[in-house]
């Protein structure tokens, strides 16, 4: 049956592939989008586009409220799919440098958190889910104030998995490793520095991602009822594996 679902940071490459994998089962899909023309493919298709930022909480609800009206006042699920990267120690990290990573990954986690439970509240129920990396599990060098972020979206996820579990919303996130998208760029870009990267990974290879967006489709879409709170590693192994 054609469910209704919202996508937040609908240009990064992981989210173009989501939407279009839940157009393909016929699903009503709402981007919410700083680069509305990557999305163009996915509009000639018959998504909805809300051109704009995450952290605008009127573009927020916005977007919400679209992804409502294309489910006949239900909205089945929302990706958060916003994010940053920022690989520097500590000492070479200027405060502003510092609010905006956690402002641009946990700040509009939380708006889409509140803004898309509300929505769910009225309508029964719903599912919701965020980014996180495998950067909040491991003590990578340079990686303090991503690990930060993305360590405050676990907790999150958890605790609003807790608050809402008797409302009928399931709240899960995912934690790839690193992943072959444009965000990526400054360190694919580097022979030597993917290797190292590489060199890490129990399966010896970087994740494609299709991989994590057909991830996140099974946990808007399939994932049993009686799964909330969960965070998934697609890292090849890294978190929990050593060989």
């Amino acid at each position: 049956m054609p469910e209704s679902y919202l996508i937040v940071g609908g240009s990064s490459d992981i989210a173009l592939i989501l939407a279009s994998q839940l157009l393909d089962e016929n699903h009503s899909v709402t981007l919410l989008a700083r680069d509305a023309e990557r999305c163009s493919g996915l509009q000639n298709r018959g998504a909805l586009v809300v051109q704009g930022d995450a952290l605008d909480a009127e573009l927020v609800l916005k977007a919400v409220e679209t992804a409502k009206e294309q489910g006949d006042g239900t909205i089945n699920g929302v990706a958060h799919l916003v994010g940053s990267l920022l690989i520097r120690p500590p000492h070479a990290v200027k405060l502003d440098a510092f609010n905006e990573v956690i402002h641009t990954n946990l700040s509009s986690a939380f708006l889409t958190l509140s803004t898309a439970c509300k929505a769910m509240l009225r309508s029964g129920g719903g599912r919701l889910v965020f980014t996180s990396s495998v950067a909040a599990s491991l003590g990578l060098i340079n990686h303090e104030a991503i690990a930060a972020a993305k360590g405050g979206i676990e907790s999150m996820v958890r605790t609003a998995a807790s608050t809402y579990s008797q409302r009928g919303i399931r709240i899960n996130a995912v934690a790839p490793g690193l992943t072959e998208t444009r965000l990526a760029g400054q360190i694919l870009k580097s022979e030597a520095m993917k290797d190292a990267a590489v060199g890490m990974i129990p399966l010896k290879r970087i994740n494609q991602p299709e991989e994590i967006a057909s991830t996140m489709r099974w946990l808007l879409c399939e994932a049993p009822d009686n799964l909330t709170g969960q965070v998934f590693h697609l890292d090849g192994g890294m978190a929990k594996v050593r060989n």
